[in-house]
C-alpha cells in the first residue's frame, strides 16, 4: 500500500506542477495515471506541438515541457502509478482515503487533487464505413510524431485549432497535405485560419471547403479518400495517410460515480481553493469547471497552487502557513517515498 500526503490523479503538466507547489509547503505526492509516461496529453497526443502561451517560453515543444517540469520536480521524489486507472475511493479514516487502480494498486492519502485532464478521453471518429479497418494501417486521429508524415501525402479532416494547426506544421514536413472542412469557416485561431489561407493562395496546402470525407480505399492501407462536396459531387484524393481531426470524446469514468457535483462531463468547484465540496478532494485543470472557466495550463497551473495552500491547512489545521518566495528560500527536496505494507 502506498501512503502520501496529496494523491494527485492525473499526471498531465497541471498535475506535475502541483508537486512541485506541494513541496515547497513539505508535502508528498503520488500520481496516478492511465498513461504508460507522465505528461498527459501533451505526452500522448501531440509531442512535438508546439505551445506559444507558457509564460517565459515564446515557443516549447509539448514534450519538452513535460521533460522540464519532471526535471522541476525531481526534488521532491513523488511517486507514480502509471498504466492503471483510479477506480475506487473510500473514506478509511476521519481524514483519509483509500484510492485502488484498475490493477489493484492501493493508495492511502489524506488529500485526493484530480488533475484528470478531460479524464478518459477518446477521439471522435468521423462516420466513414469501414474507417476501422484502416487503423494504424494510414488512420491515426492524433499526431505523436510528424516525422511519420516526411514526403508523404496526406489529408486532414476537421476545421478546429488541432486541425489548422497541423495543417500548417505539416506543410514543411509532408509532400503533399490537403486539408477538408465541411464548411468555408473555421473554428480556430484567426492567425492560423489566416496562416492556413496564405498557404493554400501559395499553393502550398491544398484546402478543400464545403465538403468532407466520406469514404476510404486502399489494399491493406490507406491510398485515396472520397471526398463529397455540397454540390453533391465527389472526388477521389490519392494519399498515403488520411487524419480525421474532430476533437476527443471526454468521458469521466470511475471520478463521475465519486459523489461529486458534475457539470458537462466537468467537476464543479469552489474558486477560492478549487475544492470540490467534498472534504478533502480538489479539482484542477481541464476537468474542473466554473464561472469564467479557460480551458489553459496556465490557469490549471494556478489552481493546483491555491488548492495546494488549501490543502496544507486541511491536513495541518493547528498548523501556521506562511507564504515565502523561492527566490529567498530555495527549493529543498524531501526525502525519497517510503511505501508502507499492509
Amino acid at each position: 500500500m502506498i501512503q502520501t500526503d496529496i494523491l494527485i490523479i492525473g499526471a498531465g503538466p497541471v498535475g506535475l506542477f502541483t508537486v512541485f507547489e506541494a513541496g515547497l509547503l513539505k508535502l508528498r505526492c503520488h500520481l496516478i495515471d492511465s498513461l504508460g509516461q507522465p505528461g498527459g496529453q501533451l505526452t500522448e497526443i501531440y509531442p512535438k506541438k508546439p505551445i506559444y502561451d507558457i509564460p517565459g517560453y515564446p515557443t516549447v515543444l509539448a514534450g519538452d515541457l513535460v521533460d522540464n517540469l519532471m526535471e522541476q520536480i525531481k526534488p521532491f521524489n513523488p511517486g507514480f502509478t502509471l498504466g492503471e486507472r483510479a477506480e475506487y475511493v473510500e473514506k478509511v479514516g476521519e481524514k483519509m482515503y483509500q484510492v485502488t487502480t484498475s490493477k489493484g494498486t492501493v493508495h492511502q492519502a489524506p488529500v485526493i487533487m484530480i488533475a484528470g485532464g478531460l479524464g478518459c478521453f477518446e477521439p471522435r471518429k468521423p462516420p466513414i464505413p469501414g474507417i476501422n479497418d484502416y487503423e494504424d494501417k494510414g488512420v491515426a486521429y492524433v499526431i505523436r510524431d510528424p516525422e511519420v508524415y516526411r514526403n508523404k501525402r496526406v489529408l486532414l479532416a476537421g476545421g478546429g485549432d488541432s486541425a489548422l494547426d497541423w495543417t500548417i506544421f505539416l506543410a514543411d514536413v509532408a509532400s503533399e497535405v490537403t486539408l477538408v472542412h465541411r464548411r468555408d469557416s473555421f473554428r480556430g485561431a484567426l492567425d492560423s485560419v489566416e496562416k492556413v489561407m496564405e498557404l493554400a493562395e501559395s499553393g502550398r496546402i491544398n484546402l478543400i471547403t464545403n465538403a468532407q470525407a466520406v469514404g476510404i480505399s486502399g489494399e491493406g492501407k490507406v491510398e485515396g479518400i472520397t471526398v463529397k462536396h455540397k454540390t453533391g459531387e465527389e472526388q477521389l484524393v490519392s494519399v498515403d495517410d488520411f487524419i480525421p481531426l474532430f476533437g476527443l470524446a471526454p468521458k469521466l469514468g470511475p471520478i463521475a460515480d465519486w459523489g461529486l457535483q458534475i457539470d458537462k462531463n466537468a467537476i464543479v468547484v469552489d474558486t477560492r481553493d478549487y475544492s470540490t465540496g467534498v472534504d478533502g478532494i480538489y479539482a484542477i485543470g481541464d476537468i474542473n469547471t466554473y464561472a469564467g472557466k479557460l480551458k489553459l495550463i496556465l490557469c490549471g497551473f494556478h489552481e493546483g497552487t491555491m488548492a495546494v495552500q488549501s490543502a496544507f491547512s486541511y491536513i495541518y489545521p493547528d498548523k501556521k502557513l506562511s507564504f515565502k518566495y523561492t527566490t529567498v528560500n530555495g527549493v529543498q527536496g524531501l526525502p525519497k517515498e517510503e511505501e508502507a505494507t499492509a
